[in-house]
């Protein structure tokens, strides 16, 4: 579901069968690193899109965490240590954190949360079918992390 009126009313009606977050992680850059904060940006957007679709009902896709590159990880992380505990307290038995800035797999061992880096593909280019077929390749890929992840908690 995602994080829109309609969809919240019905996760308020079905929320015990909602046990899934999602959290993309967004890099904001204005360095020389701006295109590749964008692409990644980009590329995180449009696959969070593609997978809440596909899991529609099972979870809740949240807005994206946006963050400037040239903060501190500590400070990121603690952050993101928030949301998680809200996430958990709030009842979610699962938190996945998406992202493709490599940067955070650093510190994956310190979130509860599962990290999902992916790495970005340049999209900027592409014809819109082959970014669609690209995208849900990506997904598909997804699907069986995600499974695999609930059903060592069921």
């Amino acid at each position: 579901m995602k994080w829109v009126s309609q969809d919240i009313d019905m996760y308020l009606k079905s929320k015990e069968y909602v046990d899934t977050a999602v959290l993309p992680l967004l890099p904001v850059s204005f360095n020389d690193d701006i295109k590749q904060s964008v692409s990644m940006t980009e590329f995180i957007t449009l696959l969070s899109i593609q997978l809440e679709r596909q899991f529609r009902g099972r979870l809740v896709m949240l807005p994206g965490f946006s963050y400037m590159k040239s903060q501190s990880m500590d400070k990121l992380v603690e952050d993101i240590k928030g949301w998680e505990e809200e996430l958990l307290k709030q009842g979610f038995k699962h938190v996945f954190l998406v992202t493709s800035d490599s940067e955070w797999k650093k510190s994956e061992g310190e979130l509860q949360g599962e990290l999902i880096w992916l790495p970005s593909i340049p999209l900027e280019h592409m014809d819109e079918n082959y970014k669609v077929s690209i995208l849900e390749d990506q997904v598909k890929q997804l699907l069986n992390l995600f499974v695999q992840k609930w059903q060592v908690s069921e």
